[in-house]
């Protein structure tokens, strides 16, 4: 009598990143074609502007942009403060050379310090969404003065982590990154030529002098997006535990998302009718 091997599935290991791996030549045509399609037949825009900041997101997004609209259509804006990196600047003059794009640089030291001097014990964290909204206040009037349409950089780990500031970073109304777990947009970076320096360095908002990303969330990308991937098929934290991710990383990463899904919508409206905007008409969903 003949008999059939047993085949089994592996044993769970979660620290295999398989299901984040991408495709990345598809995900490039996909969003070159997402691109031209928001910018260009539902917007009508023939020209972008990107506010670079010298990290791996900005950076890729300029490359798509420039890859979907051409390089003449794609202007750059770097928007220092007196606190921010040389080197950030460094390398956003380094994406926009190779690229060919234009390149501009606002500093917004003294818009920032006029509001400021007027609340000299303004936090840290205050200073940084201050800093955050003004850039894009640059970028929205810099889009106006070139007749541009401006391009987000965001993506769906810090999204999901609420790591960003409301009506600032998440303002512009196209974003070819924002369904790209970090570890996503690093992939895909390296596919389309970002140069390494920028791809490999530790992510940072560089509003302080020394921070990183990782250091602010308590947990590195890798693992944050691991979690993240369950999580967001609906997995309960307890099955979470079961298959062997840390608790105290679940617990911050369900923490984290459980407490910004506020910032992931448009304002809360008091409903009045059945038409009520972003209620029940043009409905927004968070997972």
């Amino acid at each position: 009598m003949e008999t059939l091997p047993v085949v089994a599935a592996p044993a769970f290991d979660p620290e295999d990143d398989a299901n984040l791996a991408v495709n990345a030549p598809l995900l490039e045509r996909w969003l070159i074609a997402f691109l031209r399609d928001e910018v260009g037949r539902r917007r009508g825009f023939a020209r972008v502007v990107v506010g670079l900041s010298g990290g791996v997101d900005s950076s890729l997004t300029a490359y798509l942009c420039a890859a979907a609209l051409g390089p003449e259509n794609v202007h750059g804006i770097r928007m220092p403060y007196r606190t921010s990196s040389e080197q950030s600047l460094e390398h956003a003059r380094l994406v926009a050379d190779a690229l060919g794009i234009a390149c501009s640089t606002v500093d917004i030291s003294a818009a920032v310090d006029g509001y400021l001097n007027l609340e000299p014990d303004a936090s840290g964290r205050r200073r940084g969404n201050a800093m955050a909204r003004t850039r894009m206040i640059v970028l929205f009037d810099q889009s106006e003065k070139l007749r541009a349409l401006p391009v987000g950089t965001g993506n769906k780990t810090e999204r999901l982590f609420g790591y960003f500031t409301w009506h600032a970073d998440d303002s512009p109304p196209v974003n070819p990154l924002g369904d790209l777990y970090k570890t996503q947009v690093w992939a895909l970076a390296r596919h389309m030529g970002v140069p390494e320096v920028i791809v490999s360095k530790p992510a940072s908002a560089d509003l302080i002098v020394g921070q990183t990303d990782e250091s602010d969330f308590g947990i590195s990308y890798a693992r944050a997006d691991r979690i993240l991937y369950y999580l967001l098929q609906g997995y309960p934290e307890r099955k979470l535990l079961e298959m062997g991710f840390p608790a105290a990383d679940v617990r911050l990463v369900k923490g984290k998302v459980d407490a910004t899904h506020w910032k992931r919508h448009m304002p809360t409206t008091a409903m009045l009718s059945a038409t009520s905007i972003n209620d029940f008409y043009l409905r927004p969903v968070d997972y």
